[in-house]
């Protein structure tokens, strides 16, 4: 179950499964939190997560969604609002919370206009013409499994109201 927690994080796409010569593969065995630390994009996040006290929450049962802001999605927001939110736990959490959706949502199930509510409790709006996007950030990398759900990589850091 969630905290009031969980975060959106996380993506790697050589490391959710073993790929078997006849075509099929096992299922994921790293997961959101170990995917994303190792695929080396996502320190930013992980660090934020790791501040928030999110980290056991998304090593959970789940399952879960993550839209995952890489480091250089960080690195676009104003300079200091990392730290500043670094310091500032129960806005970081917000946050963070908002880029999850309970339960497994794969690109396929997205359709233009679909809202979600995230773990936060506020929703979010899937946008399909011109390519993907969730509240205006392009998913650049989509359907990534691991052993406890999915992750989306997102160009940007999403912030909800």
């Amino acid at each position: 179950m969630f905290r009031t927690t969980t975060l959106a994080l996380i993506t790697s796409t050589a490391l959710v499964g073993t790929a078997f010569a006849d075509g099929h593969s096992s299922a994921p065995t790293m997961d959101i939190v170990d995917t994303a630390v190792a695929n080396g994009n996502f320190t930013t996040l992980v660090a934020a997560v790791s501040a928030a006290g999110l980290v056991d929450t998304l090593k959970g049962d789940g399952p879960f969604t993550v839209f995952a802001p890489t480091d250089a999605a960080f690195a676009a927001l104003p300079e200091g609002t990392v730290e500043a939110l670094l310091n500032d736990i129960p806005t970081l959490t917000g946050i963070l919370t908002y880029h999850v959706v309970p339960g497994a949502v794969m690109s396929s199930d997205l359709t233009e206009g679909m809202t979600a509510q995230t773990v936060n409790g506020q929703s979010v709006t899937f946008t399909l013409d011109g390519g993907a996007m969730i509240n205006g950030a392009h998913i650049t990398m989509a359907d990534i499994e691991a052993s406890n759900g999915v992750i989306h990589v997102i160009d940007a850091v999403i912030l909800p109201e």
